[in-house]
């Protein structure tokens, strides 16, 4: 027996993926996924293989990932579920190709959006390309069905999607690994037309694709995971990931009302792997009366249950997590009863997120809206749009900066403070970090090269993405204006500026004349990450 590790839940992926004998892993860092890679990242450091990168963003990662299939070998890619929105042009794409090597997905999901702008349910994208998923409820199935995934990817050669959410990502237990296997032989794929997608070939790919569904409910019918315990009864309940979990937490006092009511136990089915058992959903449907169903996330099996069976169903739809005291609630139990301590809480003063202290983004901000109370002096700066993404620099939202007006998606600040420009405001700014440009930032940039459009994009260079962890850039921060002036920009409006506290003034001098030219400029604030910094030094 091999010896327990204490894993969180990500590592334990990770770790899955390394002993189910990978060749290379890529991703983007994005809270709650970011653990994986790093894991596998610093297990690459040392130990020469298996490959482990970075990369700009999920697309490129995912790309990078399909190549590797192609040889024939075994790959894992990783992201945040806002990040399959990126990858989602490759990710449905791969569904029609005949995969060869191993291709698992893993994507972390943030019920009650911890550290997201949504909380959206990886389970609809599968649904959406028709391929498996595996949805954990555990730290050790994390482990074991990382290892699955790889499996069931080249029995059916289809890519796989592992689905972890917040609380299973983040949290720590022990997990017992199992015998690594070795990574497969290069094998390049020969059957051409497997792998491209031109209308004739994606045809014949898409009906194999469709002819697989039947094959795959099979299986996950006959999964151990999709689990029917319970004897007959007129009420079932059907549950997934860390629904599982809490329902059976509350069991024992579910099991004693239902007994005062003169009822029995209801039977249960617990789901961890997609498509839907719907052989399984069918014969509750048969025999209950009514069906409870608690899921996190979004009602995707609530959804798909009632299309199959017009049953009355009454499902959990919350937009958040689950806990045990809400699945009690669902459940018609009583609260636990606990110690209430009597605070008001509206007299608490708020704590939200700030900068770091000394954070080089506050020096930038400052000069940022001294430039524009230079620019427009009217209270709400109307002849002024300052545009935004996501990053730590997003933080400059709150007051006491107050500084940017709109936060939506990695890279949407660009297109956005174009299109502002375009539709007549009279000063246009877009404020990026340089990760997230790299990211996402480019393509937009050169839509506003060719029509030298009347804005000043503002990179701010911190040489790191330093909200998830302080991971560095693909793009080094020597190399950044070089990137620019590439994309066409004019050398003359390509600026670099130290942000630093005794430099505000200054600065915001030089990024006012920017903003009153009558084209496209771009500036950049420089001044490294004082948390990347301190944790480089250790």
């Amino acid at each position: 027996m091999s010896e327990k590790l204490a894993l969180l839940g990500d590592e334990a992926v990770a770790l899955g993926s390394i002993h189910a004998g990978i060749s290379a892993a890529y991703g983007y860092p994005g809270t709650p996924s970011t653990e994986i890679l790093q894991y596998l990242i610093n297990n690459y450091k040392k130990e020469g293989a298996p490959v482990a990168r970075w990369c700009s963003n999920e697309k490129t990662a995912f790309e990078a990932a399909l190549g590797v299939s192609f040889a024939g070998r075994r790959s894992i890619v990783t992201m945040k579920h806002v990040g399959l929105n990126v990858a989602a042009d490759p990710f449905v794409n791969s569904a029609l190709l005949k995969i060869k090597g191993g291709l698992v997905i893993a994507v972390a999901d943030d019920p009650g959006m911890h550290s997201s702008q949504n909380e959206q349910d990886s389970r609809f994208y599968a649904d959406f390309a028709m391929v498996p998923c595996l949805e954990p409820r555990n730290q050790q199935e994390a482990y074991n069905m990382t290892r699955e995934a790889f499996e069931v990817s080249e029995r059916f050669n289809i890519p796989v999607i592992l689905r972890l959410v917040t609380r299973l990502a983040h949290a720590r237990a022990a997990v017992e690994p199992g015998q690594g296997k070795n990574q497969n032989n290069v094998s390049k794929t020969q059957d051409k037309g497997s792998w491209m997608l031109l209308p004739s070939f994606a045809r014949k790919n898409y009906e194999a694709l469709l002819d697989k569904q039947k094959l795959l409910e099979d299986w996950s019918c006959q999964h151990p995971v999709n689990k029917l315990s319970g004897a007959k009864s007129d009420l079932a309940v059907i549950t997934s990931g860390l629904g599982g979990n809490y329902y059976e937490e509350n069991l024992e006092d579910f099991i004693a009302l239902r007994k005062k009511a003169g009822k029995g136990a209801p039977v249960h089915l617990h789901i961890g792997a997609y498509p839907l058992p719907e052989k399984k959903i069918r014969k509750l449907y048969d025999e209950a009366d009514e069906i409870i169903i608690i899921e996190e996330g979004q009602p995707f099996i609530a959804k798909k249950v009632f299309g199959l069976t017009g049953a009355d169903i009454k499902p959990v739809i919350k937009t958040g997590e689950l806990d045990p005291d809400n699945v009690r609630k669902v459940l018609g139990l009583e609260p636990r009863k606990s110690i209430s301590v009597k605070t008001d809480a509206s007299a608490l003063p708020a704590r939200p997120p700030v900068l770091c202290q000394g954070c080089p983004h506050t020096d930038s901000y400052n000069s940022i809206n001294k430039a524009v109370a230079a620019l427009d002096p009217k209270p709400g700066h109307p002849d002024v749009g300052i545009t935004s993404d996501i990053g730590c620099y997003s933080l400059g939202a709150a007051p006491p900066l107050s500084a940017i007006e709109t936060i939506v998606c990695m890279g949407a600040c660009v297109g956005m403070a174009k299109g502002a420009s375009d539709a007549g405001l009279k000063y246009s700014l877009a404020v990026i970090g340089d990760s997230t440009f790299i990211h996402s930032g480019i393509t937009p940039l050169i839509d506003a090269v060719e029509a030298d459009v009347p804005m000043t994009l503002i990179i701010l260079d911190n040489s790191s993405v330093a909200m998830t962890g302080c991971q560095p850039t693909i793009v080094p921060s020597d190399k950044l204006k070089n990137l620019i002036l590439g994309c066409g920009v004019k050398p003359e409006h390509v600026i670099e500026l130290d942000a630093r506290p005794n430099l505000v003034d200054d600065n915001a001098a030089k990024l006012k004349v920017e903003i009153e030219h009558k084209g496209l400029s771009v500036v950049i604030f420089k001044r490294e990450c004082l948390e990347a910094i301190r944790k480089n030094k250790k």
